[in-house]
């Protein structure tokens, strides 16, 4: 017999829909009820799910005679009528893995414990390009007494990777906040965690998480192009932090503090090159003012990019230094010069002192923010990339660096496709030492796929070796006027097109597509992606 309620939510997704609740019919026995909540879409979901109610016994569908305007209200609307001990949450436009129910409520009955967390797999669409989320939590089955034993659950705040005991949400009033209120599973994963119930972990991956950039509705969480979506998120973030500290656990509130700034913070940093002024100045204001609430405990307990850049929008009351800012954000972080001292101390500026770069002197190389900027020459021959590996605070130096290795990984699965290595020289300048090179290029049409006109996207890593024995390894920054489309002759397709581009935090990243039409695909995906963001 059946134990697990497995809520959908969907709206206006008559195109997703059908799988998601596909999805959730193929977990089997263990599934008692598919309940799909219907946010009174006004296009053809309502028929998609007449028809799978009909073919299938299990699904039952409750219809919104009036849009909620978020996710709460319909997932509060299938806590209200579910029926079975047991219920997940599951998005109309993501999927269950086959397994996943079984895999979650084993666990539960097997340890008797309330909540299960499995691990989720975050899916690119169409690129199919999977990156596990808050991989660190799922790598072993565990089971936690509380969130006190490991505090560091305040990160995952899905709520769909999931299994609960319906009776303990009930029992202790855990509910997601009504109405048009983003970002609804921050609130809802602090009260849990509020009401401290035992916590199974399990390494199984038990929710598919797709990601589609380019539609024309993006979800809310990709859709930041407003900085009301970032006001939103922090408006989420203080709700969860006030959560815990009405339930008198400190430390969690804490932890969630310090989630912001590693997670959240870092994130829309990197995004502000893409904003105009008015979304800065609008941004930073909102962000000093989350920020005040925050102690030194806090800042001192983030990683170093996380909380220089805290520090950096509190002690500055406008947007400055935005570049830099961006680099700190983008993973792994880089830190841009200049590189200021105030009285033997690293400081992020000689006008903003009182924001120390603390640490830099003893973390490890590997560790570093350490800057290599990459100018492609890939329109003339011979193609090569031309490599700055910028000193840190005489770090590099003691070092001695004396090789690097550049290597192209496809973004998709990670595949190394390319790698050469070079020399370093030394050269003094007058923003100090560095080391150089030039990294020839050829055989970038090896890297071209089977499939005419299929674009792929290269991203440029580098190593660098130290005669100390200690290295480091992140990607380069995209530096110079090449930056432009070429193309190239390829054995396989006749030609290769290939556009060298920054990423949103800067870093070098080549677009590579073979044939003739290969240019009209990457012109039509970039028309598609300017209307997408036009406000008409």
């Amino acid at each position: 017999m059946g134990q697990v309620c497995v809520i959908v939510i969907g709206y206006n997704d008559e195109r997703h829909i059908r799988s998601a609740v596909l999805s959730a019919l193929r977990q089997g026995p263990a599934v008692a009820e598919i309940l799909v909540v219907d946010d009174a879409s006004t296009d053809d979901t309502a028929m998609v799910l007449a028809g799978l109610a009909r073919r299938h016994p299990l699904v039952r569908v409750v219809r919104r005679t009036v849009n909620s305007g978020g996710c709460g209200t319909p997932r509060n609307d299938g806590l209200r009528e579910a029926t079975a001990p047991y219920v997940m949450f599951l998005d109309s436009d993501d999927e269950l893995p086959p397994g996943a129910v079984d895999a979650l409520l084993d666990a539960a009955v097997h340890h008797g414990v309330p909540v299960v967390a499995g691990a989720c797999l975050r899916r690119e669409l169409p690129e199919m390009r999977d990156t596990p989320w808050q991989y660190e939590l799922y790598q072993r089955a565990a089971v936690h007494n509380g969130p006190n034993e490991l505090p560091a659950l305040v990160r995952d705040t899905l709520c769909v990777n999931k299994l609960y005991s319906h009776a303990f949400l009930s029992q202790y009033g855990v509910f997601f906040p009504e109405g048009a209120f983003r970002y609804e599973d921050f609130v809802f994963t602090a009260r849990l965690l509020a009401a401290s119930p035992r916590i199974a972990v399990i390494p199984d991956i038990v929710y598919l998480w797709h990601v589609r950039r380019s539609v024309a509705h993006p979800s809310i969480s990709l859709a930041r192009s407003s900085v009301d979506n970032w006001i939103s998120r922090l408006r989420a973030h203080r709700s969860a932090v006030e959560v815990f500290e009405r339930a008198g656990q400190r430390h969690m509130a804490h932890a969630a503090r310090v989630k912001f700034l590693d997670h959240d913070l870092r994130m829309y940093v990197r995004e502000l090159g893409t904003h105009d002024s008015n979304h800065r100045a609008e941004w930073w204001r909102r962000t000093r003012e989350h920020l005040s609430s925050f102690n030194e405990s806090d800042f001192t307990a983030a990683s170093a990019p996380a909380r220089w850049l805290a520090r950096v929008v509190t002690g500055a009351d406008h947007p400055r230094d935005l570049a830099r800012l961006v680099g700190l954000g983008n993973r792994p972080a880089r830190l841009l010069p200049p590189y200021a001292c105030v009285n033997g101390r690293p400081v992020w500026a000689a006008n903003l002192p009182e924001v120390a770069l603390d640490r830099i002197e003893s973390e490890p190389i590997s560790r570093l923010p350490i800057n290599i900027d990459a100018e492609p020459h890939i329109w003339r021959w011979p193609r090569h990339l031309r490599i700055t590996v910028h000193e840190l605070y005489g770090r590099l130096a003691a070092a001695d660096p004396k090789t690097l290795d550049i290597e192209l990984r496809r973004r998709s699965d990670g595949r190394l496709g390319l790698t050469r290595s070079n020399v370093l020289k030394k050269r003094h300048g007058p923003d100090g030492e560095s080391w150089t090179t030039q990294v020839l290029l050829h055989g970038l049409d090896t890297l071209a796929g089977q499939h005419a006109h299929r674009l792929e996207v290269w991203e440029v890593w580098a190593r660098v070796r130290c005669t100390d024995g200690s290295s480091l390894y992140t990607c380069v920054r995209a530096t110079g006027s090449g930056l432009r489309r070429t193309v190239i002759p390829g054995r396989r397709h006749g030609v290769i097109l290939i556009q060298p581009y920054a990423t949103a935090g800067g870093s070098l990243s080549l677009r590579i597509a073979p044939g003739p039409g290969a240019a009209a695909v990457v012109v039509t995906r970039k028309l598609r992606r300017l209307m997408s963001r036009s406000p008409g």
